[in-house]
């Protein structure tokens, strides 16, 4: 029976190494935007409680829904950003979306909003829009080119 352990530590004679050292680096070159995932996924926590935060509860329900829904999915993308970079960066865009969504969502979905409530999500839309475009421009930056 022939021997086909490596020695511990040395992988460097291993036949699938160099596959598994461009895996890896390609994987890394993607993680520029490591830093934003965490502020991302803090903006949604903060999107989801900010109702009973602000006190907003009982003079705005549409908007305690809307706000707890947009804040899980941005936290969800946040978690998504760190889990599987390579796939999720694809979908900076929608966090670009929900910036857009967020500063115009007080007076679609709210029945007149008072300035804390309007002043809280366009704060809110403008970090995700700003969020969305660094990740969107990021994966851009380190996307494969095509000739």
């Amino acid at each position: 029976m022939a021997n086909v352990s490596h020695p511990r530590g040395d992988i460097s004679s291993h036949p699938d190494a160099p596959e598994m050292q461009a895996r890896y680096a390609r994987m890394l070159g993607g993680r520029d935007v490591a830093f934003v995932d965490g502020p991302v996924f803090l903006l949604g926590l903060y999107c989801a409680v900010s109702p009973w935060i602000l006190h907003f509860t009982t003079s705005q329900p549409s908007l305690v829904a809307h706000n707890l829904i947009v804040g899980i999915a941005i936290g969800l993308l946040a978690l998504g950003f760190t889990r599987a970079p390579e796939r999720m960066y694809g979908l900076s865009w929608a966090m670009c979306a929900i910036g857009v969504w967020m500063i115009i969502s007080p007076w679609i979905v709210g029945s007149s909003p008072d300035a804390g409530v309007i002043w809280n999500n366009v704060v809110i839309g403008a970090l995700a829009l700003i969020l969305g475009m660094v990740c969107a421009g990021t994966a851009a930056r380190s996307a494969p080119r095509r000739h």
